[in-house]
Protein backbone atom coordinates (compact mmCIF):
# COMPACT_ATOMS: atom_id res chain seq x y z
CA UNK A 1 0.00 0.00 0.00
CA UNK A 2 1.47 3.37 -1.34
CA UNK A 3 -0.18 5.71 1.01
CA UNK A 4 -0.15 6.21 4.67
CA UNK A 5 -1.54 8.71 7.24
CA UNK A 6 -2.01 8.97 10.82
CA UNK A 7 -5.51 10.32 11.01
CA UNK A 8 -7.11 11.99 7.25
CA UNK A 9 -8.09 15.72 7.83
CA UNK A 10 -10.60 17.09 6.53
CA UNK A 11 -12.36 13.29 6.07
CA UNK A 12 -15.01 12.68 4.47
CA UNK A 13 -17.34 9.80 4.51
CA UNK A 14 -20.45 8.95 2.23
CA UNK A 15 -23.54 6.68 2.93
CA UNK A 16 -25.68 5.31 0.73
CA UNK A 17 -28.57 4.84 1.36
CA UNK A 18 -31.24 6.82 3.70
CA UNK A 19 -33.64 4.51 4.75
CA UNK A 20 -33.68 3.31 8.33
CA UNK A 21 -29.68 1.83 8.33
CA UNK A 22 -28.85 4.30 6.42
CA UNK A 23 -29.96 7.28 8.75
CA UNK A 24 -29.11 5.86 12.15
CA UNK A 25 -25.44 5.25 10.94
CA UNK A 26 -25.49 9.07 9.93
CA UNK A 27 -26.73 10.12 13.15
CA UNK A 28 -24.19 7.34 15.22
CA UNK A 29 -21.29 9.32 13.19
CA UNK A 30 -22.51 12.39 13.61
CA UNK A 31 -22.82 12.28 17.30
CA UNK A 32 -19.47 10.97 17.67
CA UNK A 33 -17.42 13.37 15.13
CA UNK A 34 -16.30 10.81 13.17
CA UNK A 35 -15.39 12.44 9.41
CA UNK A 36 -15.16 16.53 8.83
CA UNK A 37 -17.87 15.95 6.20
CA UNK A 38 -20.71 13.45 6.04
CA UNK A 39 -22.60 12.99 2.77
CA UNK A 40 -26.05 11.32 2.25
CA UNK A 41 -26.98 9.52 -1.04
CA UNK A 42 -30.54 7.81 -1.94
CA UNK A 43 -32.39 7.00 -5.18
CA UNK A 44 -35.24 8.70 -3.05
CA UNK A 45 -34.28 12.69 -3.42
CA UNK A 46 -36.86 13.36 -1.06
CA UNK A 47 -36.76 11.66 1.54
CA UNK A 48 -32.46 12.11 1.52
CA UNK A 49 -33.39 15.53 1.63
CA UNK A 50 -35.47 14.92 4.56
CA UNK A 51 -32.93 13.03 6.38
CA UNK A 52 -30.12 15.46 6.01
CA UNK A 53 -32.20 18.49 7.28
CA UNK A 54 -33.09 16.53 10.40
CA UNK A 55 -29.53 15.33 10.63
CA UNK A 56 -28.48 19.48 10.28
CA UNK A 57 -30.56 20.19 13.36
CA UNK A 58 -28.79 17.46 15.41
CA UNK A 59 -25.07 18.53 14.34
CA UNK A 60 -24.45 21.31 16.17
CA UNK A 61 -23.22 18.61 18.81
CA UNK A 62 -20.53 18.00 16.52
CA UNK A 63 -18.22 18.57 14.37
CA UNK A 64 -19.13 17.04 11.35
CA UNK A 65 -21.34 18.43 8.82
CA UNK A 66 -23.91 17.09 6.70
CA UNK A 67 -25.47 17.49 3.15
CA UNK A 68 -26.81 15.68 0.42
CA UNK A 69 -24.22 14.09 -2.11
CA UNK A 70 -24.28 13.23 -5.89
CA UNK A 71 -23.02 9.53 -6.41
CA UNK A 72 -19.85 10.95 -7.62
CA UNK A 73 -19.32 13.22 -5.00
CA UNK A 74 -19.69 9.73 -2.68
CA UNK A 75 -17.42 7.79 -4.93
CA UNK A 76 -14.94 10.69 -4.27
CA UNK A 77 -15.08 10.14 -0.22
CA UNK A 78 -12.75 8.78 1.49
CA UNK A 79 -15.10 5.77 3.09
CA UNK A 80 -18.01 4.78 1.29
CA UNK A 81 -20.77 2.91 3.19
CA UNK A 82 -23.35 1.30 1.43
CA UNK A 83 -26.46 0.23 2.93
CA UNK A 84 -28.88 0.20 0.25
CA UNK A 85 -30.22 -2.88 -0.57
CA UNK A 86 -33.95 -4.79 -0.23
CA UNK A 87 -34.81 -4.98 3.32
CA UNK A 88 -34.77 -8.23 4.85
CA UNK A 89 -38.57 -9.88 5.33
CA UNK A 90 -39.58 -11.54 8.10
CA UNK A 91 -38.37 -15.09 8.05
CA UNK A 92 -36.30 -14.33 5.42
CA UNK A 93 -32.57 -15.53 5.43
CA UNK A 94 -29.94 -13.27 4.22
CA UNK A 95 -28.50 -15.68 2.08
CA UNK A 96 -32.21 -15.27 0.22
CA UNK A 97 -31.96 -11.69 -0.28
CA UNK A 98 -28.90 -12.27 -2.93
CA UNK A 99 -30.71 -12.21 -5.77
CA UNK A 100 -32.63 -8.76 -4.64
CA UNK A 101 -29.49 -6.88 -3.67
CA UNK A 102 -27.07 -7.88 -6.51
CA UNK A 103 -28.59 -5.77 -9.13
CA UNK A 104 -28.54 -3.08 -6.24
CA UNK A 105 -25.12 -3.30 -5.20
CA UNK A 106 -24.17 -3.00 -8.80
CA UNK A 107 -26.31 -0.04 -9.99
CA UNK A 108 -25.11 1.96 -7.05
CA UNK A 109 -20.84 1.19 -7.81
CA UNK A 110 -21.28 1.93 -11.56
CA UNK A 111 -22.93 5.63 -10.21
CA UNK A 112 -19.93 6.17 -7.91
CA UNK A 113 -17.57 5.38 -10.56
CA UNK A 114 -14.76 6.78 -10.36
CA UNK A 115 -14.28 5.88 -7.25
CA UNK A 116 -11.47 7.42 -5.15
CA UNK A 117 -8.32 5.31 -4.93
CA UNK A 118 -7.78 5.22 -1.61
CA UNK A 119 -11.64 4.86 -0.29
CA UNK A 120 -12.29 2.34 2.18
CA UNK A 121 -15.73 0.74 0.65
CA UNK A 122 -17.61 -0.86 3.74
CA UNK A 123 -20.86 -3.18 2.79
CA UNK A 124 -23.75 -2.93 5.43
CA UNK A 125 -26.60 -4.59 3.31
CA UNK A 126 -27.04 -8.33 3.72
CA UNK A 127 -25.78 -11.40 2.80
CA UNK A 128 -22.27 -9.20 3.89
CA UNK A 129 -19.90 -11.94 2.98
CA UNK A 130 -21.11 -12.02 -0.65
CA UNK A 131 -21.68 -8.50 -0.95
CA UNK A 132 -18.26 -8.14 -0.27
CA UNK A 133 -16.95 -10.61 -2.45
CA UNK A 134 -19.01 -8.63 -5.00
CA UNK A 135 -17.96 -5.39 -4.21
CA UNK A 136 -14.80 -6.30 -4.63
CA UNK A 137 -14.98 -7.43 -7.85
CA UNK A 138 -16.93 -4.63 -9.09
CA UNK A 139 -15.25 -1.63 -7.32
CA UNK A 140 -11.81 -1.55 -8.95
CA UNK A 141 -10.72 -1.01 -5.30
CA UNK A 142 -8.01 -3.84 -3.69
CA UNK A 143 -9.40 -6.33 -1.42
CA UNK A 144 -7.96 -4.92 1.52
CA UNK A 145 -9.83 -1.80 0.94
CA UNK A 146 -13.30 -3.71 0.50
CA UNK A 147 -15.04 -4.87 4.03
CA UNK A 148 -18.02 -5.57 5.45
CA UNK A 149 -19.03 -4.93 8.25
CA UNK A 150 -19.32 -9.02 9.14
CA UNK A 151 -19.71 -10.99 12.76
CA UNK A 152 -18.70 -7.64 14.52
CA UNK A 153 -22.34 -7.17 16.07
CA UNK A 154 -22.91 -10.83 16.32
CA UNK A 155 -19.19 -11.13 18.04
CA UNK A 156 -20.61 -8.16 20.47
CA UNK A 157 -23.69 -10.17 21.13
CA UNK A 158 -21.55 -12.76 22.42
CA UNK A 159 -19.74 -11.23 24.40
CA UNK A 160 -22.78 -9.37 26.30
CA UNK A 161 -23.93 -12.93 26.57
CA UNK A 162 -21.58 -13.99 28.13
CA UNK A 163 -21.21 -10.77 30.52
CA UNK A 164 -24.66 -11.90 31.67
CA UNK A 165 -23.66 -15.16 32.80
CA UNK A 166 -20.54 -14.02 34.27
CA UNK A 167 -21.65 -10.67 35.56
CA UNK A 168 -18.48 -8.77 34.29
CA UNK A 169 -17.49 -5.73 32.43
CA UNK A 170 -18.34 -7.09 28.40
CA UNK A 171 -14.88 -5.60 27.75
CA UNK A 172 -13.17 -8.29 29.09
CA UNK A 173 -14.95 -10.90 27.51
CA UNK A 174 -12.33 -11.64 24.78
CA UNK A 175 -14.29 -13.63 22.35
CA UNK A 176 -15.38 -14.41 18.39
CA UNK A 177 -18.11 -14.72 16.65
CA UNK A 178 -16.45 -15.58 12.78
CA UNK A 179 -17.58 -17.05 9.68
CA UNK A 180 -20.86 -15.82 8.66
CA UNK A 181 -23.17 -13.30 9.84
CA UNK A 182 -26.35 -15.41 9.89
CA UNK A 183 -27.48 -18.66 10.08
CA UNK A 184 -23.87 -20.43 9.63
CA UNK A 185 -21.79 -18.09 12.01
CA UNK A 186 -19.78 -19.52 14.36
CA UNK A 187 -19.04 -18.51 17.84
CA UNK A 188 -15.10 -19.61 18.47
CA UNK A 189 -15.88 -21.09 21.76
CA UNK A 190 -12.13 -23.39 22.49
CA UNK A 191 -9.90 -20.16 22.34
CA UNK A 192 -12.58 -17.27 23.86
CA UNK A 193 -11.24 -15.89 27.72
CA UNK A 194 -12.46 -13.95 30.03
CA UNK A 195 -9.20 -12.13 32.37
CA UNK A 196 -6.82 -14.55 30.84
CA UNK A 197 -8.95 -17.10 31.57
CA UNK A 198 -10.55 -19.90 29.02
CA UNK A 199 -14.07 -19.08 28.99
CA UNK A 200 -14.85 -22.90 29.10
CA UNK A 201 -13.17 -23.03 32.00
CA UNK A 202 -15.76 -21.03 34.15
CA UNK A 203 -18.31 -23.13 36.13
CA UNK A 204 -21.27 -20.93 35.08
CA UNK A 205 -20.34 -21.47 31.75
CA UNK A 206 -19.78 -25.51 32.25
CA UNK A 207 -23.78 -25.27 32.99
CA UNK A 208 -25.12 -24.13 29.94
CA UNK A 209 -25.76 -25.28 26.85
CA UNK A 210 -23.21 -23.59 24.40
CA UNK A 211 -24.86 -24.09 20.62
CA UNK A 212 -27.92 -23.25 22.11
CA UNK A 213 -26.48 -20.57 23.50
CA UNK A 214 -24.93 -19.69 19.78
CA UNK A 215 -28.60 -20.19 18.10
CA UNK A 216 -29.62 -17.32 20.86
CA UNK A 217 -26.86 -14.99 19.70
CA UNK A 218 -27.41 -15.76 15.36
CA UNK A 219 -31.09 -15.52 15.97
CA UNK A 220 -31.19 -12.20 17.83
CA UNK A 221 -31.26 -9.84 14.48
CA UNK A 222 -34.54 -12.17 13.50
CA UNK A 223 -36.20 -10.93 16.72
CA UNK A 224 -35.67 -7.61 16.15
CA UNK A 225 -36.92 -8.34 12.74
CA UNK A 226 -39.96 -9.84 13.43
CA UNK A 227 -40.70 -7.14 16.56
CA UNK A 228 -39.68 -3.92 14.47
CA UNK A 229 -39.43 -4.92 10.92
CA UNK A 230 -35.34 -4.05 11.07
CA UNK A 231 -32.33 -3.52 12.80
CA UNK A 232 -30.40 -0.11 12.93
CA UNK A 233 -28.98 0.72 16.06
CA UNK A 234 -26.28 -1.75 16.88
CA UNK A 235 -25.33 -1.75 13.40
CA UNK A 236 -25.18 1.85 13.37
CA UNK A 237 -23.16 1.64 16.01
CA UNK A 238 -20.83 -0.34 14.92
CA UNK A 239 -20.14 1.03 11.47
CA UNK A 240 -19.58 4.24 13.76
CA UNK A 241 -16.67 2.58 15.59
CA UNK A 242 -15.59 0.81 12.07
CA UNK A 243 -15.23 4.35 10.76
CA UNK A 244 -13.15 5.74 13.30
CA UNK A 245 -10.96 2.56 13.54
CA UNK A 246 -10.36 3.69 9.55
CA UNK A 247 -10.08 7.75 10.21
CA UNK A 248 -7.98 7.28 13.00
CA UNK A 249 -5.73 4.86 11.84
CA UNK A 250 -6.26 3.04 15.46
CA UNK A 251 -5.31 -0.69 14.25
CA UNK A 252 -7.76 -2.15 16.38
CA UNK A 253 -8.72 -6.04 15.74
CA UNK A 254 -12.59 -6.45 14.81
CA UNK A 255 -14.09 -9.19 13.15
CA UNK A 256 -15.18 -7.89 9.88
CA UNK A 257 -15.53 -9.63 6.08
CA UNK A 258 -12.57 -9.64 4.53
CA UNK A 259 -11.22 -12.10 1.53
CA UNK A 260 -9.20 -14.59 3.35
CA UNK A 261 -6.79 -16.63 1.81
CA UNK A 262 -6.71 -19.15 3.59
CA UNK A 263 -10.39 -20.14 3.24
CA UNK A 264 -10.67 -19.02 -0.40
CA UNK A 265 -13.69 -16.78 0.10
CA UNK A 266 -15.02 -13.83 2.00
CA UNK A 267 -15.69 -14.34 5.29
CA UNK A 268 -15.88 -12.35 8.65
CA UNK A 269 -12.62 -12.96 11.00
CA UNK A 270 -10.27 -10.31 13.06
CA UNK A 271 -8.58 -7.91 11.55
CA UNK A 272 -6.53 -5.14 12.16
CA UNK A 273 -8.35 -2.41 10.75
CA UNK A 274 -6.77 1.39 10.23
CA UNK A 275 -6.53 3.93 7.42
CA UNK A 276 -5.36 1.85 4.76
CA UNK A 277 -7.97 -0.62 5.24
CA UNK A 278 -6.99 -4.30 6.57
CA UNK A 279 -3.44 -4.30 7.63
CA UNK A 280 -3.85 -7.94 8.81
CA UNK A 281 -6.09 -11.18 9.50
CA UNK A 282 -6.11 -12.91 12.85
CA UNK A 283 -7.19 -16.37 12.70
CA UNK A 284 -8.00 -17.36 16.21
CA UNK A 285 -7.32 -20.84 17.85
CA UNK A 286 -10.18 -22.89 16.60
CA UNK A 287 -10.83 -26.43 17.21
CA UNK A 288 -12.34 -29.17 14.88
CA UNK A 289 -15.53 -28.19 14.66
CA UNK A 290 -15.10 -24.71 14.70
CA UNK A 291 -12.46 -24.93 11.54
CA UNK A 292 -15.60 -27.30 9.96
CA UNK A 293 -18.22 -24.90 10.51
CA UNK A 294 -16.09 -22.20 9.31
CA UNK A 295 -14.85 -24.74 5.79
CA UNK A 296 -18.92 -25.31 5.20
CA UNK A 297 -19.64 -21.53 5.10
CA UNK A 298 -16.64 -20.53 2.92
CA UNK A 299 -17.83 -23.55 0.77
CA UNK A 300 -21.57 -22.29 0.82
CA UNK A 301 -19.92 -18.67 0.18
CA UNK A 302 -17.94 -19.75 -2.86
CA UNK A 303 -20.83 -21.42 -4.48
CA UNK A 304 -23.43 -18.22 -4.21
CA UNK A 305 -20.58 -15.99 -5.69
CA UNK A 306 -20.23 -18.57 -8.51
CA UNK A 307 -23.60 -18.34 -9.21
CA UNK A 308 -23.32 -15.38 -9.22
CA UNK A 309 -20.73 -15.02 -11.79
CA UNK A 310 -22.33 -17.44 -13.99
CA UNK A 311 -25.60 -15.65 -13.80
CA UNK A 312 -23.42 -12.61 -14.84
CA UNK A 313 -21.36 -14.17 -17.98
Amino acid sequence: MSFNASKRDGSRMAIIGAGSVGSAIAFACLMRSVVSELLINDFNEKVCQGQVLDLQDAAFVSSTKVRVGTPKECGQADIIVITAGARQRPGETRDELVQRNEDILRNVLDGLQPIKSTAILMLVANPVNILTCMAQKFSGLPPSQVIGTGTYLDSVRFRVAMREHLQVSGASVHAYVVGDHGDKQVAVWSSATVGGKPLLSYEEIKSIDCDEEAKKVARKAYSIIDLKGATSFGIAAVVSDLALCITLNKLSVIPISTYCERFDACLSFPVSLGTNGVERIVYPEMNEKEIAMVEASAKATREQCAKYNDHRK
